[in-house]
């Protein structure tokens, strides 16, 4: 008997093991957790605060796998075409959702938003078409727009204050010093800035991108080029660039972002981005820096308001515009919680939470948001985003965008730092690139 009896304790303690299995399944099965994927920088960490909330209300947990802008791109396009699980939700660059719509990666948005009650028209207009949209101006929505960006400028306040520095500028040019509302006014600051001493340190006029591996350039010098007459292409025949990418404007703008590099930049700037930008003007080293309005918040609270003043993009001969930055937020189709990550994406969308999302360093695309009449009064770089978001122009959010992407990379490099050529040659190069690139799309 006793072997029968240690038999059946055997069989008790094994379903007793069994249960706890099933118990531990079970809880499993309740600790939900959704893993959003972006870039790490400030608004990251502000999202990672913002997304407590969302916890609280719905008990799923948050995890956030952020990886450095320089790796941004080449990690998280690598996960969505080997089809990983990694990201159920993710904040992706405008540029991808033309290929991530084709390829499958996104979820389609626009049954959740209807049945949901969320309607594009309820976001600034160019974030929608920039972030949510595929193709392009049609209503087929694959994002929610999560981080309004564009390229907007900061200045040294404090310098453009000085009694004697006002003095000597208004004596060399007729006009009192300050913020330039266009590029000819641009380049008299600059020079006047150029190689001055100021506090008993040499600075220098301007810091611009130059950055050639990713998009740095790029993301820069189309800020002048669109103001002279750049597009990317005919806008009555698409893909048609001969004339547009290389007209005698677009030329002109090229010319003008060389100049300022030549004349007014700091030593050493050739292959520099967003960081670079910020280091440089926090360490007194330019009067002025172009830079992604994101990190603004972060610059204001570091160097005071006696230090930084800031100015939209100036505007040019063909108009005023300025580049868009920016992502939109999509549910990765490959997840494994997509019921979950739409519940984030509606509890996202709650005019509530995009004002909290602006007020803790994020910049939202809610309309609601930024058209209230206190928006302009609610940070010192509100007003001049709210100008520049009326203005913004993209780069091509087509699927092969990465291939435009470097070509006009390495044109405009060679051309500005490295002083290959002219800007004629740059952009007629550019247009043979491209049409290389649409040609082997099939378009």
């Amino acid at each position: 008997m006793k072997p029968i009896a240690k038999t059946g304790r055997w069989i008790v303690t094994l379903a007793a093991i069994a249960a706890l299995a099933l118990g531990s399944t079970a809880a499993r099965a309740e600790d939900k957790t959704l893993t959003l994927c972006w870039a790490a920088w400030d608004p990251a960490n502000a999202l990672v605060e913002l997304s407590k909330d969302f916890t609280a209300q719905s008990g799923v947990k948050m995890k956030f796998e952020f990886v450095p802008w320089t790796s941004y791109a080449d990690r998280f396009l690598n996960e969505l075409n080997s089809h990983s699980k990694l990201c159920d939700l993710i904040i992706g660059d405008s540029q991808w959702v033309g290929g991530s719509a084709e390829n499958g990666h996104y979820v389609k948005l626009n049954d959740f938003f209807d049945k949901n009650g969320i309607k594009m028209s309820d976001f600034v207009p160019a974030t929608v078409v920039g972030y949510s949209e595929w193709p392009k101006n049609t209503p087929n929505y694959w994002a929610l727009p999560a981080m309004a960006d564009a390229v907007g400028w900061t200045y040294r306040k404090d310098w453009f204050a000085k009694p004697e520095v006002r003095q000597e500028f208004k004596a060399k040019y007729g006009r009192e010093l300050a913020p330039p509302k266009d590029w000819d006014q641009f380049l008299q600051v600059a020079k006047f800035f150029q190689g001055r001493n100021i506090d008993g340190k040499k600075v220098y006029g301007a810091y611009i991108f130059t950055e050639r591996g990713s998009e740095g350039i790029t993301m820069g010098v189309t800020n002048v080029m669109y103001d002279y007459g750049f597009e990317y292409d005919n806008p009555k025949k698409p893909y048609d660039m001969n004339g547009w990418v290389n007209s005698p404007g677009a030329v002109k703008g090229l010319e003008i972002y060389k100049q300022i590099f030549d004349c007014c930049t700091a030593p050493g700037m050739t292959n520099a981005y967003m960081s670079e930008g910020l280091d440089a003007f926090k360490s007194g080293q330019v009067a002025m820096q172009m830079n992604w309005f994101a990190f603004f918040p972060g610059l204001y609270k570091a160097m005071g308001p006696d230090k930084i003043g800031f100015f939209v993009n100036p505007a040019g001969p063909k108009g005023h515009f300025s580049q868009l930055g920016g992502q939109g937020i999509s549910v990765v189709s490959y997840s494994d919680h997509k019921d979950d990550a739409l519940k984030y994406i509606k509890w996202f969308a709650q005019p509530a939470v995009q004002q909290k999302w602006w007020q803790i360093g994020g910049y939202s695309a809610l309309r609601a948001v930024v058209e209230d009449p206190g928006f302009p009064k609610s940070a010192p770089f509100a007003p001049d985003f709210l100008v520049t978001m009326g203005i913004v122009k993209d780069f091509w959010a087509e699927p092969n965008y990465a291939s435009l992407l470097l070509d006009m990379q390495k044109r405009t490099h060679n051309y500005v730092v490295a002083g290959q050529g002219t800007a004629q040659q740059a952009l007629d190069g550019l247009v043979k690139d491209w049409a290389k690139d649409f040609k082997d799309a099939g378009k």
